[in-house]
């Protein structure tokens, strides 16, 4: 993308047919930073984004952006890979377990984060926008999903959709919902990711 912005000047717009989106963000973290310095809420919101960062990297995801305390990552792109739906999931079971141990480890006086999480599976549209500060960025119907999957997800959980279920089923044991409604899409079928089915082995 960087050789392609600076032979051209630009970078052509690409659909990818199969990407997956995950949005992270803070329960009650608008209240939290209310009642906190500015270095101590930058301090806090690097501390955990620098770790999400680190996951995403370990499971070979792309980190698109963060907006206040809301954190966005693809899997699929900028190169297509056919396990980027179990990637991801495995990814945000590393955040949650990041944000619990965090929980147990902070003093009394600092705030106890719980991290929401919503994952989607479909197709994106992926470039850069801007002639400053060129950001590379993803849109569609698959990214609004998987935000609406994040803002209906339950603090301390993993909110995935029926497209992300039907990929990782057979290694993830998950919890179905039922249908719940979202906003302009009506109801969707969605599912809490209990656990890895098998355990990973680490080197």
């Amino acid at each position: 993308t960087a050789r392609e912005l600076k032979e051209n000047g630009r970078v052509m717009a690409k659909k990818f047919d199969s990407v997956t989106v995950l949005f992270a963000d803070f329960k009650g973290f608008t209240q939290y930073a209310e009642r906190m310095s500015p270095e101590e809420l930058v301090k806090t919101v690097d501390h955990y984004f620098s770790a999400f960062d680190e996951i995403v990297a370990k499971h070979g995801l792309e980190k698109i952006k963060t907006v206040g305390d809301a954190y966005m990552c693809a899997g699929g792109l900028p190169f297509p890979t056919e396990d980027h739906a179990l990637k991801m999931v495995q990814a945000a079971l590393d955040m949650v377990a990041f944000v619990e141990r965090e929980k147990q480890l902070t003093a009394d006086s600092r705030p106890r984060f719980d991290v929401r999480i919503g994952i989607n599976t479909g197709p994106v549209v992926a470039g850069v926008v801007g002639t400053r500060k060129f950001a590379y960025d993803i849109w569609g119907d698959t990214v609004n999903v998987a935000s609406r999957l994040e803002t209906a997800s339950d603090p301390g959980r993993i909110n995935i959709s029926e497209e992300t279920y039907t990929l990782i089923k057979d290694q993830m044991e998950c919890e179905f919902r039922g249908e719940m409604e979202v906003k302009n899409r009506g109801e969707l079928r969605m599912y809490f990711v209990v656990k890895e089915r098998l355990m990973r082995v680490t080197a």
